[in-house]
């Protein structure tokens, strides 16, 4: 018997969302630890922002290395999630529900040291324009020499795979129960048109039930150079980036460009 639960936003999907995290980085500590390169650039009190924060894990390991921690995200059981996480694991992190486009409603210009927009989530932002305003958003919030450290599909090879059913070929164990991961992919005929995700978890109980949750996301993919042209017209500067066509995902560290008479980024 099956029963299936589709919804069209992350609120439900946030329930079962440690499915889609690997196993390497669900301990909050081995998330943090994967940054260690850009981290230790920090000074030792460093205000940090994770702006897609998901269940929290990032967000709770930083804050286990005593940085000072705001987690965002647009999705308000998500960050219910991520207060939750932070009370079990005793972290000071400040939980915040906003999107992209809201984040200068709550936070002062030049605030932080380094914000994080990992996971694969910069592609919900509505084409060019959404995007644009998202890193103008994040750009917006560092300080002079402060660093945006982004995670992103590899889109073209997303789109030369075209239109598919992925399942995967192992259960996911959490929490004490299976379940089968499902992505399927609408691809549309062009780059600029949107795109598709449907993700399903099958869990399955004791009994043999199998419940079914699954949502269908908009996206909207980017080649990796207008990324870099996106985050240059912000005032960011590409520091590192391990864009490789045959590589799944990679991830780029920009820093906010200083202007004349802007105090200097201490590392």
């Amino acid at each position: 018997m099956t029963e299936v639960v589709v919804v069209t936003d992350y609120d439900v999907l946030a329930e079962v969302y440690e499915w889609l995290i690997s196993d390497a980085k669900l301990p909050p500590a081995e998330f943090a630890a994967s940054f260690d390169d850009v981290l230790s650039l920090l000074p030792s009190n460093a205000q940090v922002l994770d702006c897609s924060c998901g269940t929290g894990q990032l967000a709770v390991g930083l804050a286990g290395r005593g940085l000072q921690v705001v987690a965002t995200d647009a999705s308000e059981a998500m960050v219910r999630r991520t207060a939750e996480l932070s009370e079990e694991f005793g972290a000071s992190v400040r939980a915040v529900r906003a999107s992209w486009e809201e984040l200068p409603d709550h936070f002062e210009d030049g605030t932080f040291d380094l914000v994080f927009c990992v996971g694969n989530s910069l592609h919900h932002a509505a084409g060019a324009t959404g995007r644009g305003v998202a890193l103008e958003s994040m750009s917006r919030l560092l300080r002079p020499g402060g660093r945006l450290v982004l995670t992103s599909r590899t889109w073209e090879l997303v789109r030369a795979r075209g239109s598919r059913l992925d399942i995967s070929d192992r259960l996911v164990r959490r929490n004490g129960r299976d379940a089968v991961v499902v992505y399927r992919w609408e691809i549309a005929p062009t780059w600029e048109e949107e795109h598709h995700i449907e993700i399903a978890i099958a869990q399955v109980d004791a009994t043999g039930l199998v419940q079914v949750r699954s949502e269908l996301l908009s996206c909207w993919p980017y080649r990796s150079e207008e990324l870099e042209v996106e985050l240059h017209r912000v005032g960011l500067r590409t520091e590192a980036s391990t864009f490789d066509l045959e590589a799944e995902n990679y991830l780029v560290v920009a820093s906010k460009v200083q202007t004349p008479g802007s105090l200097p980024y201490l590392t």
